[in-house]
């Protein structure tokens, strides 16, 4: 569990927040919670590869008709 204590007792509630949503943010809870909202079902990872590699094909396409002006 992350905790964030003041420093000082002058430190305001916004900085506080401030560094608590950056440590958060830093430990990667946020992207493991994503994750977990929608059920994937498993899949092997021969098919991960490969729709990764669609996926990066496409966007590199995409930035190629950017650039061509298409």
């Amino acid at each position: 569990m992350i905790q964030v204590t003041r420093k000082d007792s002058r430190e305001s509630i916004e900085n506080m927040l401030r560094r608590f949503s950056r440590k958060v943010q830093q430990s990667g809870v946020m992207a493991i919670v994503k994750q977990n909202q929608e059920f994937a079902k498993p899949m092997s990872k021969r098919d991960r590869r490969k729709r990764a590699i669609v996926r990066n094909e496409r966007k590199i396409a995409k930035f190629k008709k950017l650039r061509t002006g298409r």
